[in-house]
């Protein structure tokens, strides 16, 4: 059997479905690779499943390496250089589909956590100053009816919308750098990021990471929202610009932010810890057990494709 390398245990259910294909080594940690371990993985393995970290960039490529699939663990593969990695010869595939409404759920949840104040809240009450309710005690957005802004109107984008269209009644506008002929609902693609940003009540990110979409979200485009109006980062960290997002809030430019991930991950500037009015979660967007597990079995799915001679079901 080919010989699998797994970067970080995954579900029990998804490793049982790799040992009946593969010969497999399971790392116990989960820390990325470093630059060393990927190096040995490419040339001990005939395959490995690695996940977000695991920075496998151009130079970590030997010209014939014995590893020719990388069966990512995740939709996002910023972290793996494919252009460099199809030239010595190794497959990529990732995990798009499973990770769609977990993540839309999740932007759901940082919104009304953000503009309801529910962070604030519950900290509160952990610290014991809560005195009783009263009439003007952490007044927050109310989310039905305002205008959503999203940007990047792929699967997730289109998931999020519903869900606020659904259950809160939003309008939804959209910057999208391609027209969308089915945004999946009522919605108005505009044609620049800022009259997105300078529309919306809350914005959502829900692009991919690229070197066009590195800091997409910058001093610019902050600077076009309204000072009642609140940023959610599903996305990727380094979407946007982690300083100028800082000064925006600190001079109250915006609101408040929502943030499930962080341009330099897992390092969260203590200035955003200090803010009461951003709510921070440790990158939980795909963090269900249905979904991890469809994940990993999507991944294991690859690689069975790519060992029998066929077509591999997720190319990147």
């Amino acid at each position: 059997m080919p010989r699998l390398l797994i970067t970080r245990p995954l579900p029990d259910k998804v490793v049982e479905a790799a040992k009946a294909r593969f010969e497999v080594t399971i790392r116990s940690e989960n820390t990325p690779l470093s630059r060393a371990e990927m190096v040995s993985a490419l040339e001990e393995f005939d395959a490995v499943l690695p996940t977000l970290g695991d920075a496998f960039s151009a130079d970590v490529f030997p010209q014939a390496p014995r590893c020719k699939i990388l069966a990512n663990f995740g939709v996002g593969f910023n972290h793996i250089n494919a252009v460099a990695a199809r030239k010595a010869g190794v497959e990529v595939t990732n995990t798009p589909g499973a990770v769609t409404d977990a993540t839309a759920d999740i932007a759901m949840t940082l919104m009304l956590m953000t503009c309801r104040r529910a962070g604030e809240g519950e900290r509160m009450v952990r610290a014991g100053e809560w005195a009783g309710w009263h009439p003007t005690q952490l007044l927050g957005m109310h989310v039905t009816g305002k205008t959503l802004g999203v940007v990047g109107m792929g699967r997730i984008g289109k998931a999020i919308a519903r869900r606020a269209q659904a259950g809160f009644g939003m309008q939804v506008v959209f910057f999208n750098r391609s027209t969308v002929s089915d945004p999946g609902g009522e919605a108005t693609q505009m044609d620049r990021l800022e009259d997105v940003m300078a529309a919306a009540d809350v914005v959502v990110l829900a692009v991919p990471a690229s070197p066009q979409t590195h800091h997409l979200i910058d001093a610019a485009a902050l600077g076009a929202m309204t000072p009642d109006s609140y940023l959610i980062n599903i996305a990727r960290g380094d979407v946007v610009d982690e300083a100028a997002l800082i000064t925006a809030l600190q001079e109250g430019r915006i609101a408040g932010a929502g943030l499930d991930v962080y341009e330099f991950e897992p390092k969260v500037p203590e200035a955003l810890c200090a803010m009461e009015n951003v709510t921070l979660l440790p990158h939980l967007g795909t963090s269900a057990q249905e979904v991890r597990e469809e994940m990993g079995m999507m991944a294991v799915a690859n690689l069975a494709a790519f060992f029998d001679g066929g077509q591999v079901p997720n190319p990147v």
